[in-house]
């Protein structure tokens, strides 16, 4: 079997390929993984070290907008999990061009490769944030789409794609959204990261607003264990929520990473709010749940200790970012 991996080197295409070459997915035991990554600034081949040298890896850089180097990447894949996209909201607002090239251009050209090439199996890795803001309840799979940002409205329109070649080509696709995800090797540009990485160099903090934004977090080991349960079984056409059912808002997190740090509230300074920055975010996992098993295993008090303690621990994973890119304030 073989898979082709978007966005392999990124912070959780990376993860699912670590999973996938270490005997995590049963389905992929003897798979051969092929990794097409562009390596943007958030694209880190070191990323990808602890498991470099396994005969089963292949890396290909290069841009899913390319149809030539997407086909050379594509060719007897049997599954594609499309991960690559510009993600992050921040960015999008100061210019969404790269985000409707890639997460739209570069999702159409994968998908009509897939068609042309055979592939048996699509999944189109989305985000919740393609639904908007919602004050109380969860979004179930049917919900409209009603995205605030530049970045979500390019993640809804790459879903909708994805939709069409699947009652157009009657390609097996099948679309997750994810909630807000943390972990281990996720580019310090995120909140989690960036709050972490700026306490442990005893730097404030930026937080938004009133701090009372509310996200539902996810450990990107749980994202990508419901991520195979979908590719394992997923019914074509269909599109699975995937949550990790802790909600907090922004000052509740804030709190928690003050404590794991070490550090108080002096180091918290308030910054203008996001444009159009949406109030909650909720999924309702009951039809994954229901159909694949899917259930969160990382509780988020072990979650959160672990990922502070890998950044404490692997400043030289992240300092040299931070020395490339500049500090990463908001």
């Amino acid at each position: 079997m073989r898979v082709l991996v978007t966005g392999g080197a990124g912070f959780i295409g990376s993860h699912y390929v670590r999973q996938a070459l270490t005997g995590a997915y049963p389905t992929l035991a003897d798979a051969e993984i092929v990794i097409l990554d562009k390596l943007t600034y958030a694209g880190n081949r070191e990323n990808l070290a602890p498991v470099a040298d396994s005969p089963r890896l292949r890396f290909i850089e290069g841009d899913i907008c390319d149809p030539d180097i997407v086909r050379e990447s594509i060719t007897g894949a049997d599954l594609v999990v499309h991960f690559a996209a510009e993600s992050h909201v921040d960015r999008s607002i100061a210019g969404s061009t790269d985000f409707v090239r890639t997460n739209v251009l570069g999702t159409q050209t994968l998908l009509q490769a897939s068609v042309d090439e055979g592939v048996a199996k699509f999944v189109h890795v989305s985000t919740d944030e393609v639904y908007g803001s919602i004050e109380v309840g969860s979004w179930p799979e049917e919900h409209p789409l009603e995205p605030n940002s530049p970045y979500s409205a390019s993640k809804a329109s790459s879903d909708l794609l994805a939709r069409s070649y699947f009652r157009t080509h009657e390609l097996a696709v099948c679309i997750t959204r994810c909630s807000n995800n943390y972990g281990p090797y996720q580019f310090p540009e995120k909140v989690i990261p960036l709050f972490t990485t700026n306490l442990l160099d005893g730097k404030k903090i930026p937080l938004y607003g009133d701090g009372l934004n509310v996200r539902d977090w996810l450990h990107v080991d749980d994202h990508c264990q419901g991520i195979q349960l979908v590719a394992d079984a997923g019914r074509a056409g269909e599109i699975y929520n995937i949550g990790g059912g802790t909600e907090l808002n922004n000052r509740e997190l804030t709190s928690l990473l003050l404590d794991a740090t070490g550090t108080d509230e002096s180091f918290v300074r308030p910054v203008i709010d996001r444009k159009a920055h949406d109030r909650r975010y909720s999924v309702d996992i009951t039809k994954i749940s229901t159909e694949l098993g899917y259930q969160p295993r990382v509780s988020f008090a072990d979650g959160l200790a672990s990922t502070v303690q890998w950044y404490r621990d692997n400043r030289a994973w992240w300092e040299p970012l931070r020395e490339r890119t500049g500090h990463f304030g908001r």
